[in-house]
């Protein structure tokens, strides 16, 4: 450690840049540890956060970032030297909540990048209690810095997909399949389902057909009554059933939540997986007269994580494909992009410091 120095790239004001500031390393308490910063990819909640205003638990200024992989490189000794992925939400796993099986909420949890500093870093100093190991069988083929995109990415619908109990055979309605909507299209689609993926950029579910997603759609322009229509007249060529669909909000959208709940059939599952400041105005009486059930979800429970490395290390989840490098120093042109929606696939920031 004495060769190396602790950076940290700070958010001091909303909507402006970040600054890259140098600092001593963190005191390490029992329990804590010191990852190096493998890679840390940039989600909605960073940007909800920088651009939208989402007011942080820790004041600023804050090092944001909560989707990490790394190295062990100090503090417990049963960890150094470790390649571990950190949970989004680090849970106390004592309470109430985590005692039935509800630790993604935890109301002691804590946040990286937000109830302390995140990843967008050369190093983060975090709790052991619930780092996920990430072992060399199968998952060598991955660069560690790839791997980060488990922390939330894709930990995130899969926790999702098992609450909203898809069945085999269910038709799944992705809406929005960018960065994390892609990854709840492919699980749903490996959890047996019949997956339809929404979406209004071309890019994107050419990509998501590529990859075996059976239907697709090109939302953009279209009412929701046009799309339901479509949706129907595909289900039926994908001989998918006509009740029970499974539908995931992903988009982070008002448009797209107005669209998901017009959706809603008999004994249908909406999940809310994206999240927008806006309001919505929906007809909840629509839910009795359906039968239907509209479930939120949060991050990830951490006991969940071996669970979602064993389908990428069996090789039925993919990676590379959905993931796109950049250099750490690369943060402010980086962030400014994603908001203007000029990426197609999840954006991971690789530390370059000097």
């Amino acid at each position: 450690m004495s060769t190396e120095k602790f950076f940290q790239w700070h958010m001091t004001e909303l909507n402006q840049e970040f600054k890259l500031t140098e600092n001593s390393f963190p005191e390490l308490a029992d329990g804590e540890v010191l990852v190096k910063v493998a890679g840390c990819g940039v989600c909605h909640t960073d940007i909800s956060f920088w651009h939208h205003g989402v007011q942080t638990k820790h004041p600023l200024p804050l090092t944001l970032g909560h989707e990490i992989s790394g190295v062990v490189v100090d503090g417990d000794a049963a960890w150094l030297g470790k390649k571990v992925i950190i949970p989004a939400v680090l849970p106390c796993g004592e309470c109430e909540l985590c005692k039935k099986g509800r630790s993604n909420i935890c109301r002691n949890q804590l946040m990286p990048g937000n109830d302390f500093h995140g990843g967008f870093a050369s190093h983060i100093k975090v709790p052991a209690k619930f780092l996920c190991l990430v072992p060399d069988d199968g998952l060598k083929k991955y660069p560690l810095e790839q791997l980060s995109v488990i922390a939330d990415a894709i930990s995130t619908p899969y926790q999702v997909i098992k609450k909203s109990e898809l069945e085999s055979g269910d038709l799944a309605i992705v809406i929005g399949v960018g960065g994390v909507g892609i990854y709840g299209a492919l699980i749903a689609k490996i959890f047996g389902a019949k997956v339809i993926a929404l979406d209004i950029n071309d890019e994107k579910l050419a990509l998501a057909k590529a990859n075996g997603i059976e239907g697709t759609i090109n939302i953009k322009g279209l009412d929701a009554k046009a799309v339901k229509e479509k949706v129907k007249e595909l289900a039926k060529e994908l001989k998918a059933p006509k009740t029970g669909w499974k539908i995931f909000e992903i988009s982070g959208t008002k448009a797209g939540q107005d669209l998901a709940f017009n959706l809603i059939t008999f004994t249908s599952t909406l999940s809310i997986v994206g999240f927008t400041m806006d309001k919505v105005e929906v007809r909840l009486s629509n839910l009795m007269a359906f039968d239907a059930k509209l479930i939120g979800t949060w991050g990830c429970r951490a006991e969940l994580y071996p669970e979602v490395l064993d389908l990428v290390a069996g090789g039925k989840l993919m990676i590379a494909q959905f993931v796109q490098t950049f250099p750490m120093s690369q943060i402010n042109e980086v962030f400014k992009n994603t908001l203007e929606h000029k990426y197609t696939k999840r954006s991971v920031l690789v530390p370059d410091f000097n």
